[in-house]
């Protein structure tokens, strides 16, 4: 099969596209072949060294759509030829993946579509969970027309929680088209928060890391409960939750509840740009230079 992988860290040229065997299936894992693969920013963080584990070469991506190809032992919830989307345990930017955890994909969504939503879909309905916003209660998103944070407004917003989203000039709109009261990024956001509501913010979920956690602890009358960072290193040294992924938060469950939610209408995303797997070192750049929108690999 062809596969992505790197053996030193650095720009994105040190991405090439390799001949290595199909990986073989674990107990409890089934072998996917890709049909899409989803590039996120951790991955570009992998590459370039600034998060270190593992040993070299290795590939990349975490997020996969595809048919189940093989079965490891003890597989009975789905079969060959059956169309899922999951997180990789093998690197994801490959026409072969391993996959532990999966879910069937909705015959309303494309490979693309699908494949798009893991990462970010399970890390904003992490914040919101750890949150807990009630019907009625006022919630604070940064970054809200992101891919995370327009994740979260949504979920929110259709709680009947009334969400507050903020956004550079450019994205207003669109935070608005999502059902949030839109805020503008730069100096005064506060006051301008506190404009939008006046009734004062009941929690935070911070999707940019563009350090604005100062000012969502003063928009919390000076404490830091109820606000959760996903993006902002700085948490710590303010005293704010600063919530990480992992595999307790991966559960097919999580992605039933995503994959369901865009099927239906009722999650409405960007669509993804697609780029070859030969191109992922360009993938990588333009991520990047830009920071924003979703690309996806197609082998």
């Amino acid at each position: 099969m062809h596969t992505v992988r790197f053996a030193e860290y650095g720009a994105p040229s040190v991405l090439t596209v390799e001949e290595a065997d199909r990986p073989e299936p674990g107990r409890g894992q089934v072998r996917v072949a890709v049909k899409a693969a989803g590039v996120n920013p951790f991955d570009v963080k992998v590459r370039s060294g600034a998060m270190r584990f593992g040993t070299l070469p290795r590939g990349l991506g975490s997020e996969v759509a595809g048919t189940v190809d093989a079965l490891g032992e003890g597989v009975t919830d789905t079969a060959v030829g059956e169309a899922v989307a999951g997180w990789a345990l093998t690197g994801g930017y490959a026409e072969y993946a391993l996959v532990g955890t999966y879910a069937a994909k909705p015959e309303e969504l494309d490979w693309a579509q699908a494949a798009a939503l893991p990462v970010a879909g399970e890390a904003a309905l992490r914040g919101l969970r750890e949150l807990a916003p009630r019907k009625g209660e006022t919630l604070l998103v940064h970054g809200a027309s992101g891919t995370v944070g327009a994740i979260a407004v949504q979920f929110a917003v259709a709680d009947g929680v009334t969400v507050v989203g903020t956004a550079g000039e450019a994205n207003l709109e669109r935070v608005r088209a999502l059902g949030a009261i839109p805020v503008a990024y730069g100096e005064g956001l506060a006051g301008r928060v506190r404009e939008a509501a006046p009734q004062g913010v009941d929690a935070v979920l911070d999707a940019a890391g563009h350090g604005v956690l100062p000012d969502a602890i003063a928009l919390r009358g000076g404490t830091t409960e109820r606000i959760v960072t996903l993006a902002d290193g700085a948490a710590q040294e303010l005293g704010v939750r600063f919530s990480s992924g992992g595999a307790a938060g991966q559960t097919p469950e999580v992605l039933r509840t995503l994959l369901d939610a865009q099927a239906q209408g009722r999650l409405v995303m960007p669509e993804p740009r697609l780029m070859s797997l030969a191109n992922a070192a360009q993938a990588h750049a333009e991520l990047e230079a830009h920071g924003s929108g979703k690309i996806v690999l197609i082998p």
